[in-house]
């Protein structure tokens, strides 16, 4: 142990500093939460920062998600959105997805607003941060799952189960892509119309905002709609 790590951030508090927490993981590994038993040893969620950090929930005044415009997995596990198809390919090599620590090659599909409402909620996401959408550059329509259908009844959220999860199927919506660009834009206005719309339909069916979206691998190819420090 190097130092008090509670004392020490709660003093940074008390003196208005910014700090900033980083989760480890995403919300569907959570050992409570996520799609058991495809999942890792410890919680990921926001409020380990509380029961990890010793800082209390209460002082956390922002919470950005990070996900991608498309969804990935790596290894087993119920994926209702799972593109086994030359899209999934696309997306794939384009996206790079490829597991940084394992070097497996991660799966690709269709962004699954299911799942995202299931992480907002335990999570009590303040906001999004939106990656990789430029990887969708050049695709003619994009599809959206907005909802799952299991035995005949239509889902808003994942079931608990893990039987249950594989045998769900996905409702789409589909939408317009985009033949110009978001590669490299930094600007809210420059990205395509149809770019913009597809940010639109997230955030109202999430009933959040998009703060950033990402539009290359480095650091300065981001579109920060709003700065919150």
């Amino acid at each position: 142990m190097m130092s008090d790590v509670s004392a020490t951030l709660n003093e940074l508090r008390k003196n208005k500093e910014n700090i900033i927490f980083e989760g480890a993981q995403g919300t569907l590994l959570d050992v409570d939460h996520g799609t058991y038993p495809f999942v890792t040893s410890s919680n990921t969620t926001a409020g380990t920062v509380g029961s990890g950090a010793g800082f209390g929930p209460k002082y956390i005044d922002y919470i950005l998600g990070i996900t991608k415009a498309y969804t990935t997995r790596v290894g087993s596990g119920a994926y209702p959105t799972e593109l086994e198809c030359e899209i999934g390919k696309h997306l794939a090599i384009k996206g790079h997805e490829v597991g940084t620590v394992t070097g497996r090659a991660r799966r690709t599909g269709w962004l699954d607003l299911v799942a995202l409402r299931r992480s907002i909620d335990i999570n009590s996401i303040t906001a999004l941060c939106l990656t990789k959408i430029d990887v969708l550059d050049g695709l003619s329509e994009i599809k959206v799952c907005t909802a799952y259908e299991l035995d005949g009844e239509i889902c808003d959220y994942p079931p608990y189960d893990s039987e249950d999860y594989a045998r769900c199927k996905p409702v789409y919506e589909t939408l317009s892509g985009w033949s110009g660009k978001t590669y490299d834009v930094t600007e809210y206005n420059d990205l395509p119309i149809a770019a913009r719309e597809y940010v639109k339909f997230i955030e109202d069916k999430m009933g959040i905002p998009v703060d950033i979206i990402s539009t290359g691998p480095e650091r300065n190819q981001n579109v920060i709609i709003k700065n919150i420090l």
